[in-house]
This record gives structure tokens, sequence and C-alpha cells, in this order.
């Protein structure tokens, strides 16, 4: 296996990590930032208030979004381990 083979893997394996991990963490993100104006508008300063929103919004979008992410990263490991075979010849 020759060294741009790795960083070609390697840089895969991160965009797929991206990917996979975008919708989560951009949802998550836009929560937090509305109960945090919320929070400064209304000065309420409990520390829990945010959780459970954020918990529901991100098992929606779980539910939303868990398919792509599995077929995704099933896609992906296929990818590589067809890649197996090429390496030792």
């Amino acid at each position: 296996m020759d060294t741009a083979a790795v960083v070609d893997l390697a840089r895969q394996a991160l965009w797929i990590t991206v990917l996979v991990s975008a919708p989560l963490l951009g949802v998550a993100l836009l929560v937090g930032l509305l109960i945090g104006v919320v929070q400064a508008a209304t000065s309420i300063n409990e520390m829990t208030l945010s959780f459970i929103p954020k918990l529901l919004v991100m098992a929606l979008a779980l539910a939303l979004f868990g398919t792509w992410q599995l077929v995704t990263l099933m896609d992906f490991t296929r990818a590589v381990f067809q890649r197996i075979p090429a390496l030792f010849h």
C-alpha cells in the first residue's frame, strides 16, 4: 500500500465523517442558539432548560437522517473492502 492510497483513504474517511455528522451537529447548534437567545431575552439562566429540547430535536433529526447516514457509511465500508484485493497486487 503506497502513501497516496493511505492519504486518499484518510481523506475519504474524514469527508464521510463530516457528511454523516453534519446534520445532527447543525440541528444541535441551531437549537442551542435559539434556546440561548430565548434564555438571554427572558433572563432565565437554567442550565438544564436546553437539554430536553436539544435531546428531542436530535432524536427527530436522527429519525430523519439516520437511514441516509447508515447508507452512506455502508457504501464507504463496501468501497474500502472492495479496495483490499488491489492492495496486494
